[in-house]
Formats: structure tokens, sequence, C-alpha cells
């Protein structure tokens, strides 16, 4: 099984422990490899990003345990940042002002163009609800539109290293409001792939719905990976951990749908290179 997770939240921002827990947890686990990726800051504050007067004690900390424990895991740092047009700092910014090892790219918060309101798609479902109704008026379509917009201007303009749960506009969907196999929801993952595969990201396959119950399916689904696979995206595992029981929630499982929809292998970051893994 893969011993790797790239996406790991603490309590540094909406995690349950302190980093050293995640990382015991990780060893007690023969994980080889660790990462740990807070919320970056927002110019406004949220209930899970990091402080601005955090992000240097949780650089320090990574930086001290992936010293302790160098003989028994490797331990990389970075931040999963937010997208938001017009409002969120580049990733190249914390990259360098930080020295990450890689950098999480991740759309949670849509902003309309027409009002510059915005629209978070996750937390509860009645986020989710109540942005729809408001922003855009219950136009599900125009909605979804506009997060992929958005998700496909970050892999362009942002280059993240990991593209994370990008598919994650249908957890709170919950099958009500549109269904995946409706045809222009399908366009929209369609093109959505095709710029991924002409950069050089990496997909996540991240199994948090799945071990949480709040999606019955990864992200992305079986029948996006099997489109991914006909263009030669190349995935890496992860559980989207907030508490170090996650680590490795549902990979066996994830390892086998991977391979039956036609992997061989997955990227894993080890003696800082990315290298494919057999799986």
């Amino acid at each position: 099984m893969i011993t790797t997770n790239y996406h790991t939240h603490t309590c540094f921002c909406d995690g349950s422990s302190e980093p050293e827990k995640y990382v015991l947890e990780a060893i007690s686990m023969g994980f080889t490899a660790l990462g740990f990726s807070a919320h970056a800051p927002l110019p406004f504050e949220t209930a899970w990003n990091l402080a601005q007067a955090d992000i240097e004690p949780y650089c320090a900390e990574i930086l001290r345990l992936r010293e302790k424990y160098k003989r028994q895991t490797e331990i990389y740092l970075s931040l999963e940042n937010d997208y938001i047009p017009g409002i969120s700092e580049d990733f190249a910014f914390f990259r360098k002002q930080y020295k990450l090892d890689y950098t999480l790219g991740a759309v949670h918060l849509v902003k309309d163009p027409g009002s510059n309101e915005i629209w978070f798609i996750d937390g509860p479902v009645s986020n989710y609800d109540n942005g729809l109704k408001r922003i855009f008026h219950n136009d599900i379509r125009k909605a979804v539109e506009t997060y992929f917009s958005q998700l496909n201007e970050m892999i362009v303009t942002q280059k993240p290293d990991i593209i994370a749960h990008f598919d994650k506009v249908k957890m709170n969907n919950q099958h009500r409001y549109f269904q995946e196999n409706e045809p222009w929801y399908k366009v929209l993952l369609r093109n959505t792939l095709e710029i991924i595969a002409q950069s050089k990201c990496l997909v996540e396959v991240n199994t948090r719905g799945m071990y949480t119950g709040k999606y019955d399916g990864l992200y992305p689904g079986l029948e996006v990976l099997k489109q991914m696979v006909e263009l030669n995206i190349p995935v890496t595992i992860s559980s989207d951990a907030h508490k170090p029981s996650d680590l490795n929630s549902y990979f066996e499982e994830t390892e086998k749908m991977l391979k039956d929809v036609g992997y061989q292998s997955v990227r894993v970051l080890l003696n800082h290179q990315w290298t494919d893994q057999e799986i």
C-alpha cells in the first residue's frame, strides 16, 4: 500500500492535533513520507486558514520535526493555497517566501465575476445552498461553470504542483441540483482535464469524502479517472487528513480503484524528487 500523504491539516489551521502527533502516527503506519499543507493565509479571516501571524511558527515547527525525525520518515513543508482571482496572493510568493517543497492549489471560495460575492462550496451544506441561492439565484449551471472557470485559471496562472480535489464542487451538491452524467457537466470536466494534461500539475486522488461519509466517491470520481488515464495525467493519493488517524484512510481501496481504471503507478515525493511508484 502507498505509504505517503501530502495533504495534511493540523491545529495550525483546521486540523485536530499538533503536527508531531501526525508524524508519530505516520511512523507507526510505516510511512516513508508525510507532507504538511496548512491552508495558506487569506486577506480576510476564516475559520480554517492559517492566520498570517502563525505562518512563520508553522513553517518552523514542520522544519523542526523534519530534523528530529529524519531517520524515521521524510517530512515536507507545503501549503494548500486557495485561488480567488484578484484576492488571493500568488502561489509563487508563498513558494519563494517560505521555501515550500511543493504547493497544493484549491478552490473552496468561488467569486462571482458580476457581483464579486463569494460562494463557499465547502463546510456545512447550508453554506453551499445559501450561496447558490443568494449569489447565483439557484442557477446551478452558472455556479458550477464559474467554479470550473476559476479552477482552470488557477491551473494556468498559478501552476500548483498538486491540484487538490478538483471536482469538489459536487460534494455538497449531493446529487440534488445536478447529476454528474449531465452533458454540460461532463463537458466542463473534460475541458479542465485537457487543461491539466497540458500543464505539469499532478492531480491528487482525494479520499476524504469516502471515509468521512460526506460523499460517496473519490475526488475525482472513477469516470473522470478513466479519462485521466487516457490523457496520461499523473496522480498522487492523499487523504486530506484533519486528524492523525486519517492519514491512510481508504488508501487500500483507492489503489484498487486506480488499478481497475488502468493506472499502474502513482507519483510520490521522496528524496525531494517526484517519482512514479508502482501500485
